[in-house]
């Protein structure tokens, strides 16, 4: 039976465009959440987010307007006391909520004190690359007056010139020494780990559906991982399964090769839009810049070892017999090497099923027809760029702004030796591809491959 849990409410508070809204885009990976902007007083209203795992609601999220006049404010609640009187902050708050200024001048502040008042705990975040000011302080000092346990959360770490020392020592003169690191734009692999365990620090009745959601967070990017993985094998078996037969003209080969290179352009962007999606991001969020100039290569891929082991498979005896006629034959087609003889002569001894499903190809060959397909540098290209792109999307906030772009990584993984055998034999089997006529993607052949290619780039991964 899994427990209930009552759902933990947080408020998301702090000066005004410091990033809150680009936390909560970030921890909800929701790209569209808000208004993100660079304009002071953006989010000027409470808006709210919530966190299920199974249809369980385990963490609520709010986004508040910006702290805009915090001084004037810490003033005002000063001069609230009556002679006589010692309010503590909570008191002290409700009377500044139940008077006019709060509808009035300090409205704003009025929309964060209510909502930080109605959650269990505030995530106060700073903008780690601002000096520590005074409005800074007055503002802690402010947010403190509701009672509620507050997480100072350093924004912006990744970025170049912050002042996150400054802000620390800053914030232990005040007595905020628990803290966390949180860039929304870049976070750390384990950036939410390290934001829900200092939460359950100091929420300690929070921990068990705080413990879930991580959990549950990290099952679901190690799928993501797999999945990606997987797509990225596709892409690469397309590729290497793709084929295109022309005539032997100069003009109609230039027209093959650019027909050839843009079908593998869009293949690519394809496989670029599919990983944006699995990490619900916008199409706009990566760009991939254009492939080198495809020459592609005439194929050789008619005596690939593949295709003369599925010939053995499916002629059997005859495979002998044909062969050895086949170095009669040689005699007659004069310029063919005496490896297309003998597998003339083996299509021959294989029947008429056989033929049909070789003997167009040797034809075409005899005919001086060339088969055209991509070159193995252009499959390492891809399969570079790819996982750039999923280790880039792994690590990216959905605040960012930036989109990814991919040209030539410098990246020795791929790069040498020879291709994973997975891909050689998808050179022999064109019907494995689904940018070529006729092809049938469903084999369980060809799912075999992706599975071995999706398990070398988890390998790869991991021994980065």
């Amino acid at each position: 039976m899994t427990d209930t849990y009552k759902p933990l409410k947080l408020a998301v508070v702090g000066h005004t465009n410091v990033g809150k809204t680009s936390l909560l885009r970030t921890l909800t990976r929701d790209a569209g959440f808000g208004e993100v902007s660079h304009r002071p007083s953006t989010t000027r209203h409470v808006e709210g987010a919530r966190l299920s795992v199974d249809g369980q609601p385990l963490l609520e999220l709010y986004d508040t307007p910006g702290l805009e006049d915090a001084i004037a404010l810490l003033e005002l609640l000063e001069r609230l006391e009556r002679p006589g009187e010692r309010l503590d902050g909570p008191a002290r708050t409700a009377r500044f909520l139940d008077g006019s200024e709060a509808r009035q001048r300090f409205e704003q502040e009025a929309k964060v004190l209510r909502q930080l008042l109605a959650c269990d705990a505030g995530l106060y975040v700073i903008d780690a690359r601002e000096p520590v000011l005074a409005k800074y302080r007055d503002e802690l000092q402010v947010l403190a007056g509701c009672g509620k346990p507050l997480l100072p959360v350093l924004n912006f770490v990744a970025q170049p010139g912050h002042r996150e020392e400054e802000w620390r020592e800053a914030l232990a003169r005040i007595g905020l020494h628990a803290l966390v690191r949180f860039d929304s734009v870049a976070p750390a692999l384990d950036g939410e780990r390290r934001l829900y365990e200092s939460l359950a620090l100091l929420l300690e009745n929070a921990r068990p559906q705080l413990q879930r959601l991580l959990d549950d967070h990290e099952a679901q990017a190690a799928l993501r991982r797999q999945e990606g993985q997987r797509l990225i094998a596709e892409l690469l078996v397309d590729v290497a399964a793709c084929r295109r037969g022309i005539a032997a003209q100069p003009q109609l080969e230039r027209h093959a090769i650019e027909e050839l290179h843009e079908t593998i352009r869009q293949r690519e962007q394809r496989c670029v839009e599919a990983l944006l999606r699995l990490y619900a991001f916008r199409r706009e969020d990566a760009v991939a810049g254009d492939l080198p100039l495809l020459d592609g290569r005439w194929g050789d891929d008619l005596f690939n070892p593949e295709t003369l082991r599925q010939l053995g498979v499916k002629i059997g005896g005859g495979m002998a017999a044909g062969a050895a006629t086949g170095a009669g034959i040689d005699l007659l087609v004069g310029g063919l090497t005496l490896g297309a003889a003998t597998l003339l002569g083996a299509l021959a001894g294989g029947g008429a099923q056989t033929a049909r499903h070789y003997g167009n190809r040797l034809l075409g060959k005899l005919k001086g027809q060339r088969e055209l397909t991509v070159d193995d540098g252009i499959l390492r290209l891809l399969a570079l760029r790819q996982r750039q792109l999923l280790d880039g999307l792994a690590i990216r906030g959905h605040a960012a702004q930036q989109a990814i772009h991919l040209q030539h990584p410098q990246d020795d993984a791929w790069r040498q030796g020879k291709l994973p055998d997975a891909l050689g034999r998808a050179r022999a089997h064109p019907q494995w591809s689904s940018l070529n006529p006729g092809s049938r993607p469903g084999q369980r052949e060809r799912q075999q491959a992706i599975d071995e290619l999706k398990s070398l780039l988890g390998q790869n991964a991991a021994s980065r």
